[in-house]
């Protein structure tokens, strides 16, 4: 790693020096001159950044949610700071090339590419072709409108217990709440007769005071422990049913949220890719952590308090009007005013709720982002702007917050004035109708009256904070319906063979994919096939369409058309049967919490051997081995104890193991040194040459020895072809790609894929070569005449090389090859073939023909397999004899010399046996 380390001493003249560091120590320091003459080989370290064309002229923009914030932080700094910092930038880099950062745009300008001074005023002209990709924006939370709907309890009961256990909760409730009124009743009927009794008691011995030795007052008997033993009995009734409600109620408010927190779960993990690419991390976890917390904590002990307040607020009307049912006459216009107050309270309480979660969740996004970009912020030194808009999220939700806590101080307020007006109500029609009524059924009346005081403003409010509640439910409900993914496992009659796929062949047919329906399309109709062990490089600008062609194979979102591998139609069986079929490396590596074995072998599938080999395979096993813990050493959230390269290598080891027919490679070596980019393109070379490898490039020059290109343009195939026959054409979009890397990487790509293409097609030509010799071989010894054959492909070979030495007698040549084709073409048809007659029996000719260039083993004939070697001293059938003889040939010693092909010459000799070949056609 190379630190340019600049000291600005005036504003036209600047110092630098370079820093080298290699395993966390400095192995150099010095200008760029001292260190070129010391010998250590320090550029090779910087040559990654200029080759990333996706981050270069190209214009790379990228833009997710954590990191929306820096971007929308780093627009707010002033133009002419903005200005004057890149000016600064411009001024400070190296001849070599000048870098420009504005805003989210990084462009890196080659000293062979510029043709004028490049100043900031003018990067808005830097690429008249380049057009943004159009940056998805995050979606604004759904809020819901009107009350919480019924539909929303039915379902959060229906979660929490069935039927039975819905209408045994509502038994135990009612029970609950009677037996605590029967015993109210029940204390106050033994009163009135225990003051009935002492009232006679009293009035008889008042009248014996007086002289009297006998009185007609009937004294009532009244059966203490009979009183007792029922008081008893209820306050035990009242005690298990108030038990037995709250076990029934929280068990099945629990149960409710720990069903709908799975369900919620299950249905964001088989969501499409699409949702998580509108909806921040913070507005996810607001649900997992706020909404839950909600529905474990605060809403079984908030509707378990109304439940109670309810039952209690309509036992105490119910009481205060059957002792004096004059008390209805007030209590109608007060259940009108309160059902007012309520509703409008409601209404209001609803939205700033609602208004109080979704400003929430600001907070926590702004968190989130501030924690993974830490490091981005500190290297800007934007603390102060991350802070103030933190505070700014946080005001607003403080705000609304406030706002909910004054909404429930206001209907508290008219709440005592509707219980102090049902309070005078009672007393006063008590007093009016006092002589007609039982006094303990006042007193109980009046207790009640003077309870509900307290528990009718403590039971509304609870009424509303249960709906305020609800809204978390609401919100679970509503993630736990989002559009799924196709099924994990297809049906047995559509499921692959065990052994699929064997070969790697991938087949698309008129394709279309986008990511939602109310997003543009960005693959349009494209077909094209891949064929097994392919090796294809997908290019293309910003925006073009590459990383879709992986959502399209992954089938992270459903596209339309026909994907087939191995002719088994992909878009009709599971997604588990496709995915685990395919491995992929992707650019940024993926490592998981736990242990390193894990991140290796997801299922247990593989033995510690094989987990060794594959990290030796990536050169890991000595790092891993000198870890305390080895295989079992625990990698920490994102794998941040290992470095980028390392985690890399070990997604690399992954996809070793995996042993799948197609990998995909996400530009593995993106965000490597140059040494681990190296050591991966050398063992996916290896490791994986057998296999069909699609890489999508963000640098040409690990693509350009592909067998195959495909250009994507639009989200359309511009082109697809050997990048050696792509680069040949002067528009194509591959050349354009290539020229804007430089003149100097321009022509070292151009020589990388002619030189790749000529190493691929040597071998076919040299076998097609082979083919052709081979057949003028069988031919005339087809027509018994073998020697005037040789003799032809003599005369052919002498005019071929004369045809290098003079250009005129170019037509002469052409004119004797021809006229040696007419001749064994005209002999062809004019000698019956004797190889057939004698395959007719079932027999084999065995010739020698000698040594021909690579040597030719056997070729197939009329009659099955003719071995092409020494021919046997003695004929198996005087058949064949008799027919060798009559053409004047031997059948003891049959030698056919063709010659040798000259290595040196092989290439020119190979196209003009070529040119001789169509010309005989």
């Amino acid at each position: 790693m190379a630190i340019l380390q600049q000291q600005a001493t005036s504003p036209g003249h600047s110092s630098a020096a370079i820093l080298i560091l290699k395993e966390g120590e400095m192995i150099g320091k010095g200008t760029f001159k001292e260190l070129s003459m010391s010998g250590i080989d320090f550029s090779s370290l910087l040559k990654s950044d200029d080759e990333q064309t996706d981050k270069t002229a190209s214009g790379h923009v990228t833009s997710t949610s954590g990191s929306h914030h820096l971007q929308r932080s780093m627009s707010h700094e002033p133009q002419s700071k903005l200005h004057e910092s890149s000016r600064h930038r411009l001024h400070s880099t190296s001849s070599k090339s000048h870098e420009v950062i504005n805003g989210n745009l990084r462009f890196s300008v080659h000293e062979s590419m510029r043709g004028s001074e490049l100043s900031l005023t003018s990067v808005g002209t830097i690429g008249d072709e380049f057009s943004a990709e159009e940056v998805q924006l995050p979606e604004e939370e759904e809020r819901h409108q009107g009350t919480v709907g019924l539909s929303i309890y039915y379902e959060y009961f229906k979660a929490g217990a069935g039927i039975i256990k819905f209408l045994l909760l509502v038994f135990l409730c009612l029970a609950a709440q009677g037996a605590y009124i029967l015993s109210d009743w029940w204390l106050s009927r033994w009163s009135n007769e225990e003051e009935a009794r002492y009232s006679a008691l009293e009035r008889h011995n008042a009248l014996l005071a007086e002289g009297y030795y006998a009185t007609n007052i009937t004294i009532p008997i009244v059966d203490t422990n009979f009183n007792v033993s029922v008081f008893s009995g209820i306050i035990g009734g009242v005690f298990l049913f108030g038990i037995l409600r709250a076990l029934m109620f929280f068990k099945v408010t629990v149960d409710a949220s720990q069903a709908l927190h799975n369900t919620m779960f299950a249905s964001i993990l088989r969501s499409h890719i699409g949702f998580f690419d509108t909806n921040p991390v913070g507005r996810i976890l607001n649900r997992f952590s706020k909404d839950i917390g909600h529905m474990d904590d605060l809403l079984p002990v908030t509707f378990f308090d109304f439940t109670q307040c309810a039952l209690l607020i309509l036992g105490i009307v119910g009481v205060a009007g059957v002792v004096n049912p004059w008390v209805f006459i007030v209590v109608a216009p007060l259940i009108v005013l309160f059902v007012i107050i309520r509703r409008y309270y409601i209404r209001t309480s609803r939205h700033i709720k609602r208004l109080e979660g979704t400003t929430r969740s600001p907070v926590f996004s702004h968190l989130s982002a501030s924690l993974q970009g830490l490091h981005t912020i500190r290297a800007f030194s934007v603390q102060g702007k991350f802070i103030e808009e933190f505070d700014n999220h946080q005001d607003l939700h403080t705000e609304a917050w406030f706002l909910f806590l004054t909404t429930s101080r206001w209907l508290a307020i008219r709440l005592d004035w509707l219980c102090a007006m049902f309070v005078a109500a009672v007393s006063f029609f008590c007093v009016v109708a006092a002589d007609s009524l039982n006094a303990g059924l006042v007193g109980l009346s009046m207790t009640y009256a003077m309870t509900l005081m307290g528990m009718f403003q403590w039971g509304v409010r609870q009424s509303a904070e249960v709906e305020n509640q609800m809204i978390s439910v609401e919100r679970v409900l509503d993630y736990s319906r989002l559009p799924s993914e196709a099924p994990l496992e297809a049906p047995n009659d559509r499921k692959p063979p065990p052994d699929w796929p064997q070969h790697g062949r991938i087949s698309v047919q008129r394709v279309s994919l986008k990511y939602s329906t109310d997003t543009p399309t960005v693959l349009k109709n494209i077909s094209f096939t891949i064929e097994a062990r392919e090796k294809i490089g997908i290019v293309g600008r910003t925006g073009a369409g590459k990383s879709s062609l992986i959502t399209m194979l992954f089938r992270l979102v459903e596209p339309t058309g026909s994907i087939t591998i191995d002719d088994v139609d992909t878009l009709q069986i599971g997604l588990h049967d496709l995915r685990n079929q395919i491995s992929i490396i992707p650019q940024d590596p993926v490592l998981f919490t736990g242990k390193l074995r894990r991140n290796l072998d997801p299922f247990s599938n593989h033995s510690d051997d094989a987990l060794w080999k594959a990290l030796g395979e990536v050169q890991l096993k000595n790092a891993v081995e000198d870890l305390p813990h080895g295989l079992d050493t625990e990698v920490s959230e994102g794998g941040i104890n290992f470095s980028v390269g390392q985690r890399q290598l070990i997604c690399l080891a992954r996809a070793i193991l995996r042993n799948n027919k197609i990998l995909m490679i996400d530009e593995a070596t993106a965000n490597v040194d140059p040494r681990t980019d190296g050591l991966i393109q050398q063992t996916i070379r290896e490791k994986f040459r057998k296999c069909t490898v699609l890489t999508i490039a963000h640098r040409l020059h690990t693509i350009m020895d592909s067998d195959r290109l495909l250009v994507l343009h639009d989200g359309e195939i511009e082109e697809f072809d050997a990048p050696h026959l792509l680069l040949q054409k002067p528009e194509g979009l591959l050349r354009k790609l290539v020229e804007q890397t430089g003149k100097t990487e321009t022509t070292n790509l151009i020589e990388i894929a002619r030189k790749s293409y000529e190493n691929k097609n040597r071998d076919d030509i040299n076998e097609e070569v082979q083919a052709s010799n081979l057949a003028e071989i069988m031919r005339a010894i087809s027509q018994h005449d073998v020697a005037m054959t040789i003799e032809e492909l003599d005369e052919l070979r002498m005019a071929e090389s004369k045809e290098k030495e003079a250009e005129n007698g170019t037509g002469d040549k052409e004119e004797d090859i021809e006229d040696a084709a007419e001749k064994v073409s005209r002999e062809e048809s004019e000698t019956k073939d004797p190889v057939q007659d004698i395959g007719g029996k079932d027999e084999d000719l065995n010739v020698d023909v000698g040594e021909m260039d690579n040597g030719v083993k056997s070729v197939d004939g009329p009659t099955g397999e003719t071995p092409v070697g020494d021919v046997d001293d003695e004929v198996e059938s005087e058949e064949k004899s008799k027919l060798l003889a009559d053409n004047g040939k031997k059948a003891d010693d049959l030698d056919v010399d063709v010659g040798k092909v000259d290595e040196n010459d092989e290439a020119n000799e190979t196209e003009n046996l070529l040119s001789k070949d169509e010309h005989r056609k």
